[in-house]
């Protein structure tokens, strides 16, 4: 019985010391800066980053083009990439839709899509759109506060290839009253006040 019970405790101690042993050599790879994305076994999900947790945010630079490579990609196809509103009146709100098709073998996933200003917002769907369907991203331009000739961006982060795309509107904004521009001509002196001093 006595040797019965050394055998057991010897066996467990072995286990046990194999099992650390593993682990020490997956903590190994991790201080050594191998990305998560490696691992075999790793679920086939895109991973969130955890706010709690540093090492769970998105990998930056050959990382993070490594980790999207991942994901399947499919080709999105705009009928227009650039739209002009023409002249517009300083401080109106216009919109314009976008549409697109999914004319790859994947299904399209938008991740986000973000105006190069805060004046630019633009809607687009949150589902992924299947091989061969079709949708729409409207973009608000607001021009309060903007003046003359305006060009902005929205760019597109999805499964594509290429990756990101972007989007242009543009706009000629005709000053408010009242405001700078609107008073004297670009360029143009400013006038001298009465009495000429």
């Amino acid at each position: 019985m006595k040797r019965l019970f050394n055998f057991l405790l010897v066996a467990i101690v072995v286990v046990g010391m194999a099992a650390c042993g593993q682990t020490d050599a997956d903590s190994n790879k991790d201080k050594d800066g191998a990305p998560a994305t490696e691992s075999k076994t790793a679920p086939s999900t895109p991973a969130k980053a955890d706010a709690t947790n540093p090492a769970s945010k998105p990998a930056a630079g050959a990382d993070a083009a490594a980790a999207e490579d991942d994901t399947p990609k499919t080709k999105i196809e705009f009928s227009e990439m650039t739209h002009d509103f023409g002249v517009i009146d300083e401080g109106e709100k216009v919109s314009h839709v976008f549409k697109f098709k999914n004319s790859g073998e994947e299904p399209l996933i938008i991740n986000s899509a973000k105006g190069s200003c805060g004046c630019t917002v633009p809607e687009w769907p949150r589902d992924p759109i299947a091989p061969g369907g079709e949708g729409e991203i409207k973009v608000e331009f607001n021009s309060k506060g903007k003046k003359n000739k305006q060009t902005k961006t929205v760019t597109i982060n999805a499964n594509t290839d290429p990756n990101p795309t972007r989007l242009t509107i543009k706009a000629d904004v005709t000053p408010g009253e009242g405001s700078e521009t609107a008073a004297a001509p670009a360029g143009a002196p400013a006038a001298k006040p009465a009495g000429g001093k």
